[in-house]
């Protein structure tokens, strides 16, 4: 019987976004008494060295006016406060128990690489890397100018900042990492994490391009932890990044080995194609690391795989879903029915597809509205959920119906006004909804089945069964996509044939 209670069956890699602490009895007993004594200590002693940087970061662009502030500092700003703001770096990790740290190769420098590219990115704690690296340039967003402390040190750093929510900001942003990447030595060395989040360190994630934009040299720096409890990771899901600081800080001391790898410079190809650039250095790092180099990224705060444009989970919601419902008591039939209900109320049109928690767990026949409440977070950021998401994707991974089936379901859902064809929004609608999350890069799949700019259902169901990438990657989370021989067979043994519909006889529970 298939299981959902998570979801890794269809990985091919490690899940990376996952971490949790595993402690023996013994370690949490030796962490909760040595953390008493040494937690408090060592916060209270690396906070008293961000309190005494907060006005000497401050300093540094202090009366100056905003044309002086958009150059490098130069100056007694520079030759004074600048080594005086990285023994202080230095010695607030010191604190926390980063008593010596290990350093292989030789650092470029900036003449041969203009920017560094560290990885993997497993916490905050990795910001040690920048007392080995002269407090390299950074990117970060321009929301967290607003933190005490870590504002100030931006500023500082003369960081390059960037909004998330504003398009225009990251245009930007782009623009000013190129400019500095090709001033020939006028502005300092930056430094990137080209993973974008952090991981547990078992896979490299793919690279973000924003260090490669410019087709300058980059050099691969490796972080390690060497040690016998894994205590400094912090992840999407798991250990937090209090419990990391904790831990870390009740071991006697933390071992940190940073490695400097040659300078890679692009070929003409590379130069041209940043993504490609960005792609082979990961490979590059990642066999260097003995961990394998992937397409999982951080997607709207929800981790998956891209695969051919389309982004497909690492943590199915639908099947999240359905492990919810089957610990508040719902059998294979009650689900059955209340996804009747569902596509009832979208193919009435009284009222809509859009729905509240509250109108959730009525359809659902939820007693417990913070389970409803838990699976509109699945699916949805606010308050509201799209219930043709819902029952596309939970109706895909049950495999009621065929997929021909669903999928002409679907299509019927999406094409709001009846025309037979879809736009390409309501395409990346669809698509989010079989998947599960949103799919913002659907552009090569709406090229391939559109026919003379009128996208059907005939011509989208025969690329998505027909053409090698979209099948293969569908047929990972739809048990119902027919396969080569046309037909489909799902984890518990049952067949579909593409015409047809599926004789369920799995028992849910």
């Amino acid at each position: 019987m298939e299981s959902y209670d998570g979801y890794s069956a269809t990985h091919e890699h490690p899940d990376p976004f996952i971490h949790d602490l595993k402690l023996t009895r013994a370690q949490r007993i030796k962490g909760i008494i040595l953390g008493s004594i040494l937690f408090p200590l060592r916060v209270i002693l690396a906070a008293l060295c961000f309190l005494i940087m907060w006005p000497l970061a401050r300093l540094r662009l202090a009366g100056l006016p905003e044309e002086e502030r958009s150059r490098p500092v130069k100056g007694w700003r520079l030759w004074l406060l600048h080594p005086m703001l990285l023994w202080l770096s230095r010695a607030a990790f010191f604190f926390l128990g980063f008593l010596w740290v290990k350093v292989k190769g030789r650092r470029a420098d900036l003449k041969e690489a203009p920017v560094l590219v560290v990885a993997p990115h497993s916490s905050f704690l990795d910001m040690m890397v920048l007392c080995q690296t002269q407090l390299a340039t950074v990117v970060s967003r321009s929301e967290n100018t607003s933190l005490p402390v870590i504002g100030a040190l931006l500023e500082f750093n003369q960081s390059v900042l960037v909004s998330r929510k504003d398009p225009q900001s990251r245009k930007k942003a782009v623009a000013q990492v190129k400019e500095r990447l090709t001033s020939n030595g006028y502005w300092p060395q930056m430094l990137m994490f080209p993973e974008g989040t952090t991981t547990n360190g078992s896979a490299l994630i793919k690279f973000k391009p924003g260090a490669f934009l410019a087709g300058v040299p980059v050099q691969p720096v490796l972080l390690r932890y060497p040690n016998k409890l894994d205590t400094t990771r912090w992840t999407y899901k798991g250990t937090s990044w209090l419990e990391a600081l904790w831990y870390t800080t009740s071991q006697f001391y933390t071992n940190m080995t940073i490695e400097f790898l040659p300078v890679y410079s692009p070929s003409q190809e590379e130069k041209d194609d940043p993504d490609l650039y960005a792609d082979n250095v990961q490979k590059l790092m990642a066999k260097a690391l003995r961990v394998p180099a992937t397409d999982y990224v951080m997607e709207g705060r929800v981790p998956v795989n891209k695969v051919g444009g389309l982004s497909l989970p690492l943590v199915s919601p639908a099947r999240e879903t359905l492990s919810l419902l089957r610990r508040n008591g719902l059998g294979a039939r009650d689900v059955e029915a209340a996804l009747e209900r569902m596509i009832d109320r979208c193919q009435s049109g009284a009222q809509g597809s859009k729905a509240s928690a509250e109108e959730l767990a009525s359809i659902l026949r939820l007693t417990d509205k913070q389970t409803a409440v838990t699976i509109c977070g699945l699916f949805s950021r606010d308050e509201t959920v799209d219930l043709r998401q819902i029952y596309v994707s939970v109706a895909a991974v049950l495999g009621f119906v065929s997929f021909k089936s669903l999928l002409h379901t679907a299509f019927a859902l999406f094409d709001g006004e009846g025309r037979g064809s879809l736009s390409a929004e309501e395409l990346s609608g669809l698509m989010g909804a079989l998947l599960g999350v949103p799919q913002h890069h659907t552009a090569e799949l709406y090229a391939l089945a559109g026919n003379q700019e009128q996208l059907t259902e005939e011509n989208l169901l025969q690329v998505l069964t027909s053409h090698p990438t979209y099948q293969k990657a569908l047929s990972k989370y739809i048990p119902s996509v027919p396969l080569a021989n046309g037909k489909a067979v799902n984890k518990n043994g049952n067949v579909h044939n593409s015409n047809g519909h599926l004789h369920y006889k799995e028992k849910f529970e």
